[in-house]
């Protein structure tokens, strides 16, 4: 198993930007997302649907980065919350560079298991809502001929894995909605791209999968250790930059190309 590397230094990335990411509360991938922007030097609105999570997440980010986030309650299942997020978001950042699409929903079942409202509910989160934000957000983004959008899809768009059909198919949902997004926005001017982890350790993970799982996934990846969380949203904010400023339509594979 190698080192975890060091973490990293903030380099001024997205110095000057706004920044706003979903299901941001916790301990995973969002809620790194969102304290590596700040990081980074952007101006930061979280998301989640949890409020007393939500205050709590962007405490921890206020303590480490020196200023609290700015917070919104939103159901991303629900499209009138998502315009309230935006004109929140609008009127308290000024604008929207960067969204950041990270809600998410998982869970294991067999096909022949699977109820329908098992099936809709995880594609309603994981794939639904990030049509309904891109929706949303994209019109601003396009009347200012610029911004960036970054959807948080999965290894499992791509490769199989027993009891997670509903899930793979809301990631492949969502990589192909990228892409297709991409090309209509790229003559405004805004860049839409994904990355797809396959398997970045956090508490909420450890806490609904085996211990025996999670040590079989993490034996099959080229380290031979999960991803820090940090590690999927440091590529995160390359997208959001202007470093990736000829990229889009791309998922980024974050996943140390296991077979």
């Amino acid at each position: 198993m190698s080192l975890i590397p060091t973490y990293p230094e903030p380099r001024d990335l997205l110095k000057g930007k706004t920044v706003v990411v979903t299901a941001a509360a916790g301990t995973g991938i969002g809620f790194s997302a969102a304290k590596r922007a700040a990081e980074e030097g952007a101006t930061v609105l979280m998301s989640d649907f949890h409020e007393r999570r939500l205050g709590e997440a962007a405490d921890r980010i206020a303590e480490a980065v020196g200023q609290r986030p700015e917070t919104c309650v939103c159901d991303v299942t629900n499209q009138e919350h998502i315009d309230h997020l935006r004109d929140t978001a609008i009127e308290k950042l000024g604008c929207v560079d960067v969204l950041i699409n990270n809600a998410g929903l998982g869970g294991e079942v067999d096909v022949i298991d699977m109820a329908d409202e098992q099936w809709e509910r995880v594609l309603d989160v994981t794939l639904n809502s990030v049509f309904r934000m891109t929706r949303s957000f994209l019109p601003h983004m396009q009347e200012r001929k610029t911004g960036a959008i970054i959807n948080n899809a999965s290894v499992l768009g791509w490769r199989a894995q027993k009891g997670q059909a509903h899930y793979a198919a809301a990631k492949a949902g969502v990589m192909a909605f990228t892409r297709c997004s991409a090309i209509e926005a790229a003559e405004f001017g805004v860049r839409i791209n994904a990355v797809a982890p396959s398997i970045a350790m956090h508490a909420f993970l450890a806490k609904v999968t085996t211990d025996e799982l999670l040590a079989e996934l993490s034996a099959k990846e080229a380290f031979g250790r999960p991803a820090e969380v940090w590690e999927i949203a440091n590529v995160m904010m390359f997208l959001a930059s202007d470093l990736s400023s000829y990229m889009t339509g791309e998922i980024v594979s974050v996943s140390s190309q296991r077979a």
